[in-house]
């Protein structure tokens, strides 16, 4: 008879072996190139505009220029359906839409760095814009593909891959870039950041297309194509039980969480924190807990399955608001800050990795760029409108009581999944073709 624990240890040996595989490194270097533009229209660009001479208000507006970021699946359609001239022939059909976005992003990152701000401010708005178009719809595809490579029981160590990757490349381009900046110019750090696409673009070269990719039909009509590629993914997943359930809980799972984000730095002004003090825990200990926590959210799907380890994370990632309300006790202890920060990133990043999992699990095999697409749309979308009356909350409460009802609004979230699971209501499409490990 088999020792029970030592098949236990052997299950999570498996469940931490699945982060050797050649695949893995593929979609953390894709994470990268995912990660990378999307300081260049963000923070980075805001301190660059900030540089030049330019309100408040006018840096402000700026941030309209993410809008593509919550509208992806607009267009997501097309890149399912359509099949790109002589590129797809040879590289097939997701390569070919990585390789094509990744290239224009070379081009239109190069481009914005060769704008003057104080003088080009119409045009370095519409440079920005592109940039945030052709970063969404690489990651339509990315996504799209990591879905594909991977068979059902790997999707959580590839979810915590492409985090890793994705938090990595928005550090290069967030800090590095200013660095850059800084000691040569903003021409050289837009330019080196351009250059770093091809970090990504290696990456898709050198791995194979997913197996089981169906090739587009010649299309009679346009009405047709418009069923096959727009009516039917979203017919598919209409058609699965408890949908609309499962559209409300991709909203409020990280409820809980956006309400405390949105008022954190707010929260450490008022107690006593310095910006440099912010900036140094914040950016080392938060980046290091983020990664860590995606891996062992990774590990926590392989082990326990989507459902559980979504169910447990969430909970840790509710609790993980209750140190903010104790931070608030404790007032200004830089060492109570660490602590702070280290969980709620920690459990955070186990959260997102379960839940990346989750809506990619959700997506089927024939539609996969558009379904999942809707559903990190959805999910951005749900998280920036629902948590925007945080500030309104933090105004009317003292910081202890703020952050317990932060806590307390992932609950709506956790019990929808908790009635999920029991209803056997998850929405998890049929199993995709398994590929083969490389």
């Amino acid at each position: 008879m088999t020792d029970p624990s030592v098949a236990k240890r052997s299950r999570w040996r498996d469940a931490i072996a699945v982060y050797g595989d050649r695949r893995m490194l593929c979609i953390l270097l894709l994470g990268f190139s995912s990660g990378l533009p999307l300081a260049l229209t963000g923070a980075t660009l805001s301190a660059w505009l900030a540089t030049v001479g330019l309100t408040k208000t006018a840096i402000g507006l700026f941030a309209l220029v993410a809008v593509p970021y919550s509208f992806k699946f607009v267009w997501s359609p097309l890149i399912d359906g359509l099949r790109i001239p002589l590129l797809s022939n040879w590289l097939g059909r997701r390569r070919a839409w990585t390789v094509v976005s990744q290239l224009a992003l070379l081009v239109a990152i190069f481009a914005l760095g060769t704008l003057d701000p104080a003088r080009d401010i119409g045009l370095v708005a519409a440079g920005a814009v592109l940039v945030a178009f052709l970063s969404a719809t690489q990651d339509i595809v990315v996504d799209a593909y990591r879905v594909e490579i991977l068979a059902a029981d790997e999707q959580g160590a590839g979810s915590a891959a492409v985090q890793v990757g994705y938090r990595i490349g928005m550090l290069v381009s967030g800090a590095g870039a200013l660095y850059i900046a800084e000691y040569v110019s903003w021409f050289a750090a837009y330019g080196v950041m351009a250059a770093l696409m091809i970090v990504g673009l290696t990456t898709i070269l050198l791995n194979p297309e997913p197996q089981g990719e169906t090739i587009a039909r010649a299309r009679r009509s346009v009405g047709e194509w418009l069923t096959d590629h727009v009516l039917m993914p979203f017919g598919d997943f209409l058609r699965r039980s408890g949908w609309a359930q499962i559209l409300a809980f991709i909203v409020l799972y990280k409820f809980g969480d956006a309400v405390a984000g949105v008022m954190a730095n707010k929260f450490y002004i008022d107690t006593g924190f310095t910006l440099g003090e912010i900036a140094s825990v914040s950016k080392l200990f938060g980046f290091v807990a983020t990664l860590v926590g995606a891996a062992a959210g990774g590990v926590a799907v392989a082990r326990y399955g989507i459902l559980k380890a979504l169910l447990v994370c969430g909970i840790l990632q509710a609790l993980s608001n209750l140190m903010f309300a104790a931070q608030a006790m404790v007032g200004h202890d830089i060492g109570f800050l660490t602590l702070t920060i280290a969980t709620e990133n920690f459990t955070g990043g186990m959260g997102s990795a379960a839940f990346v999992a989750y809506i990619s699990s959700l997506c089927s095999f024939s539609f996969t760029a558009t379904q999942y697409a809707l559903f990190s749309s959805l999910a951005v979308v749900g998280r920036t409108t629902l948590s925007s009356g945080g500030g309104w909350l933090a105004d009317q409460v003292d910081w202890v009581t703020f952050f317990c009802i932060s806590a307390a609004a992932a609950l709506p979230g956790l019990l929808l999944l908790a009635w999920m699971m029991r209803r056997g209501l998850t929405g998890l499409a049929p199993v995709a073709p398994q590929p083969k490990a490389s």
